[in-house]
């Protein structure tokens, strides 16, 4: 598997309930950013078999989708995609790093 280039794929969506939203903040050189957390009920076919699927993911969004995303309410039902990476260079759990944010009627 690459480790980087146009080779390597990285995308994800999900879609949820919003649980929790943190306050709007700005990086140092200006630009806004927002985490916040989405919820994720659903059932999933694995190996022929159906399978009730719970999960809990941290999300940043920066610029335009974090100032969409500071007039969310929590409790929400979003669909998100963006990209994982490591929470910080000495935390490697993920963070879904969010580059569109779209109403969802149902999860």
């Amino acid at each position: 598997m690459p480790e980087s280039g146009d080779n390597a794929v990285n995308r994800t969506e999900l879609a949820g309930r919003l649980e929790e939203r943190g306050s709007l903040r700005y990086t140092p050189a200006g630009v806004p950013v927002i985490e916040f957390r989405i919820v994720h009920v659903s059932e999933q076919i694995e190996v022929s078999v159906s399978r009730r699927v719970e999960c809990e993911l941290l999300c940043v969004a920066l610029e335009t989708a974090a100032l969409q995303m500071k007039e969310i309410a929590p409790g929400t039902v979003l669909a998100v995609s963006g990209f994982l990476a490591a929470r910080s260079l000495k935390q490697k759990t993920p963070i879904l790093h969010v580059s569109k944010i779209e109403f969802a009627e149902i999860i």
